[in-house]
């Protein structure tokens, strides 16, 4: 023993929101069977921003609490376990991981934009053509998604940085950010990531470092609302 107690870990902002609507659901205010209110209304009701309730439901939805029926609602499909509530994290906050990314690879690619070398503009280059054909056959080029930003990163000459850039990249491994991908990406919104990336690559290779930097915070800003702004309902 070393003498020090380790301070618990603050429960993040979704899991306090989860816990509240588990709480209304234990205590019969959303009774098995039912719809939830609207996003926007439950978001008023408990006095919490959209897209931070939106990251408790998904997160409700992974432990069997409701079921997110698109186009319909979201339906209370079991009591919580009381078990399962206190258990550990499902991951960081999607949201704040991209605004994490954002301030991270925001400085990188400045560092970047600056030394890029032929060979790393021809791994960016060869990196989007096979996210193009991944995305025309109906992929989901995940991998390749890494890769790019990871070119970009290494590309900055500082190594620590590019080990923070793919430890906030490999969270979206994470169960709460797996869910939402899989609920809210498709060929159509990986199309747009395409011809964001486009735009980075065109501003790298012009070595323009505000311009790259102005593309990156622009795909990092349209990659969160793209599952910020779907409705399940």
């Amino acid at each position: 023993m070393n003498g020090f107690i380790k301070a618990a870990e603050p429960r993040r902002l979704y899991q306090q929101i989860a816990d509240q609507i588990r709480s209304l659901i234990q205590g019969g205010h959303f009774p098995i069977g039912t719809r939830l209110p609207a996003e926007r209304d439950l978001a008023q009701q408990l006095g919490v921003s959209r897209p931070s309730l939106r990251e408790a439901l998904i997160a409700l939805e992974i432990d069997g609490s409701v079921e997110i029926r698109m186009g319909s609602g979201i339906y209370v499909t079991a009591e919580p376990d009381r078990r399962q509530w206190q258990a550990g994290s499902m991951g960081e906050s999607p949201l704040e991981l991209m605004q994490a990314r954002a301030a991270v690879e925001g400085a990188v690619i400045v560092l970047a934009a600056s030394k890029i070398t032929a060979e790393g503009l021809k791994s960016l280059r060869q990196t989007l053509g096979q996210m193009q054909a991944e995305i025309a056959e109906g992929r989901k080029p995940l991998d390749l998604d890494r890769l790019f930003h990871l070119t970009i990163a290494n590309q900055s000459g500082n190594t620590v940085l590019a080990h923070i850039v793919g430890d906030l990249f490999d969270e979206r491994h994470s169960p709460l950010s797996a869910q939402i991908r899989a609920r809210y990406e498709t060929p159509e919104t990986w199309s747009s990531a395409l011809a964001e990336h486009e735009a980075i690559y065109a501003a790298l290779e012009a070595r323009n470092p505000l311009l790259a930097q102005a593309m990156m915070h622009a795909h990092l800003e349209e990659s969160k609302q793209r599952w910020m702004n779907n409705e399940a309902r």
